[in-house]
């Protein structure tokens, strides 16, 4: 059976799609678009799953949630390709780096965007928050000096979850040329083509 996407423009989804072409597992996309005053996901989402987030996946007749589920889904679905390297280091990186995308990096960088928004009134907790998320890229800058991927060597699907986040804050949160060895690591996975190929299948993309 072909999986079935759930695509929400300018979203964490888009790593699904990279992920998918990177596994060549068959997948068919349904997009979405955000509302063009909030931004919000369309209420549509809700007939898929009752939260109405992105992304979300159908396959063999579930519907699958929460970015590093799926990402740990596919990869098994996939006979382990792209998962945990079988050196203990690796594999201790790869879980640490699934559970950091969403638990360390998303949080400070949605503070940021809530803030943005604010306008002068977020202006008092902007330096605080921005703050946090440099802290977190000065020393995922330090894990980058001594291996080309999270996990090692090799890309994994660490990597995978770790894109969206280190996209954003280049885009919104300060990732510059103080970052070189991050921003070496966004060059290497944007000019891989399974990537290029996601994102002219998943339609506009702001942060690549």
């Amino acid at each position: 059976m072909t999986i079935i996407v759930h695509h929400l423009e300018n979203s964490r989804s888009q790593r699904i799609l990279w992920l998918l072409e990177e596994l060549a597992l068959p997948y068919e996309i349904k997009r979405y678009e955000r509302h063009p005053k909030t931004q919000r996901a369309p209420d549509s989402l809700k007939a898929i799953h009752p939260l109405g987030k992105s992304p979300m996946i159908e396959d063999d007749g579930q519907v699958i949630i929460e970015t590093a589920a799926i990402v740990e889904y596919l990869v098994t679905k996939a006979g382990g390709t792209l998962g945990a390297p079988e050196d203990k280091t690796g594999a201790k990186l790869y879980t640490q780096y699934l559970h950091f995308a969403e638990g360390s990096m998303m949080p400070p960088l949605f503070g940021a965007l809530v803030i943005n928004r604010l306008g002068f009134l977020g202006w008092p907790a902007k330096k605080p928050i921005l703050g946090m998320v440099e802290d977190l890229l000065t020393w995922l800058e330090t894990e980058l000096s001594s291996r080309p991927y999270f996990a090692g060597s090799e890309l994994t699907a660490a990597d995978v979850l770790m894109s969206f986040p280190l996209e954003a804050s280049q885009s919104r949160a300060g990732l510059d040329d103080r970052f070189p060895n991050l921003q070496a690591w966004l060059k290497r996975i944007h000019d891989r083509p399974q990537y290029q190929t996601a994102l002219e299948k998943g339609g506009p993309y702001a942060y690549a």
